[in-house]
């Protein structure tokens, strides 16, 4: 990983205005950012650039993000990534099925600002 970037970042958000809101932040805060915008271009993402994590939204076109986290779980060369769901789903069933499937955390959209989206991840990374 090159100096200048803390970590690089796949961004999995079909809301194009969201997901540019996001990408910019955490560009600015030094990460290398990909974007996929429906769940099975998240997965086909996921093992082609090998992010350092994983930021993904459950309702998704395609893949909902619940699937796209078993998938990325089932695979060898992608499992041990972090992934984050970031999502606007805030049922606690919904909460509890993401961290059992193997998420490392799940943050709501609606109480997180995007600065407090790059805190976490940045922890999740120990940055």
């Amino acid at each position: 990983m090159a100096d200048t970037q803390l970590a690089h970042i796949l961004l999995v958000e079909d809301d194009t205005f969201l997901a540019n809101i996001y990408k910019t932040k955490f560009e600015m805060e030094g990460f290398k950012v990909s974007v996929a915008e429906d769940g099975e271009a998240g997965y086909e993402a996921a093992g082609k650039i090998k992010p350092d994590l994983i930021l993904l939204d459950i309702l998704l076109p395609k893949m909902d993000g619940f699937s796209v986290l078993k998938k990325l779980k089932e695979t060898d060369s992608v499992k041990e990534i972090p992934v984050i769901l970031l999502t606007n789903l805030g049922q606690k069933d919904d909460v509890e099925k993401g961290l059992e499937s193997g998420a490392v955390d799940y943050l709501i959209k609606a109480h997180f600002k995007p600065s407090e989206t790059v805190a976490k991840v940045k922890k999740v990374l120990g940055l």
